[in-house]
């Protein structure tokens, strides 16, 4: 039996009713004159809203979206002069969930039939909830591109000022990038749109592991912290930080000597966390005469600007220890 015979089992209304079902759409007619509407069981469910023969546009209005109710009430009274096929997707409210719904009809008065329109709503939520994703992925990814050009551009300027060869600067500076690098590999979108965070630990463990590896044993890099996260911003300048008080131990402190030993320990309190890098085992050290380099003030400016805290340094005979005091807030960022 082809599929164009009337009688073939494709056509029969309950056979029709089972594949509009199936594909989740559902079905109303709009009365123009009077402003009531008819819905199937369907369109109800995905309402939320109990059968009744008494549907008014304003009974629907109630459960749209505030930000998109008079959109909506423009777009259905628009229809009419519409000729063709028509769209409009909207929000709406059920209970504490919000649903997209995607209105879909023919406009015209030609289209009318007994003074009523007709059309499907589906529901697309699903789809718009990937579009914005899409979205947000897009404005990320540009606005973090951006965060790097405008870092790797800064770096550049600095370590053209405090190197005097081609290759020193190239060295420098591939390294501050290499620990950017590292920690933005680290950080990844939370669920729900809640942000970026990376943890505390893995943060500082990927950041040293390179130097751990440039001794006599392993194991000479220890790590132990709170467990908390730390934002896109503050590993961004967490990661200089470190790259800069790691590149110093290699060339004048314990990371020069293939015996020595740094500590990285931390406490965490109402104000943020306190870090302390303790330096033993190394050459003997003296305070530097001049303290305001260029890798001085990197490091300044990255704890006090963008990590609001405060570092101390104490020029120990046994080696150095630093204290860096950290904002739990900015770290957050």
């Amino acid at each position: 039996m082809p599929f164009s015979d009337p009688q073939h089992p494709l056509w029969q209304a309950e056979n029709l009713r089972r594949a509009i079902h199936a594909a989740g759409v559902a079905l109303w007619s709009w009365n123009v004159s009077d402003d009531r509407f008819a819905m199937d069981e369907q369109a109800f469910r995905l309402w939320g809203l109990v059968k009744t023969d008494q549907v008014k546009f304003e009974d629907l209005s109630a459960h749209i979206h505030p930000a998109d109710r008079d959109r909506v009430r423009a777009a259905f009274t628009a229809t009419r002069g519409i000729v063709g096929a028509y769209e409009i997707d909207f929000r709406i409210m059920v209970g504490e969930e919000i649903r997209w719904i995607s209105a879909r009809g023919l406009g015209d008065d030609t289209a009318l039939h007994d003074g009523q329109m007709f059309g499907i709503f589906l529901d697309v939520t699903g789809r718009k909830q990937a579009e914005e994703g899409h979205e947000l992925l897009a404005g990320e990814m540009s606005h973090r591109v951006k965060n790097l050009l405008a870092i790797a551009m800064g770096l550049t300027q600095i370590t053209s000022q405090s190197t005097t060869t081609a290759k020193e600067m190239a060295t420098e500076l591939t390294g501050r990038l290499a620990a950017l690098g590292r920690a933005h590999d680290l950080v990844r979108p939370l669920p729900g749109n809640q942000g970026h965070a990376a943890l505390l630990g893995d943060l500082l463990t990927v950041l040293l592991s390179p130097y751990d590896d440039l001794g006599a044993f392993k194991g000479r890099i220890r790590v132990a912290v709170p467990r908390m996260g730390v934002g896109e911003a503050a590993a961004t300048a967490l990661s200089l930080i470190i790259h800069e008080l790691a590149t110093n131990s290699l060339k004048y402190g314990a990371l020069s000597v293939d015996t020595g030993i740094l500590d990285l320990s931390g406490v965490s309190d109402d104000y943020g966390v306190t870090l302390s890098w303790t330096e033993r085992g190394g050459p003997a050290i003296t305070p530097p005469i001049d303290t305001q380099g260029y890798g001085s003030k990197l490091i300044n400016r990255s704890v006090s600007g963008q990590l609001g805290g405060t570092i101390t340094y104490d020029w120990s005979a046994d080696g150095l220890v630093i204290v860096l005091r950290l904002k739990a807030d900015k770290l957050a960022q």
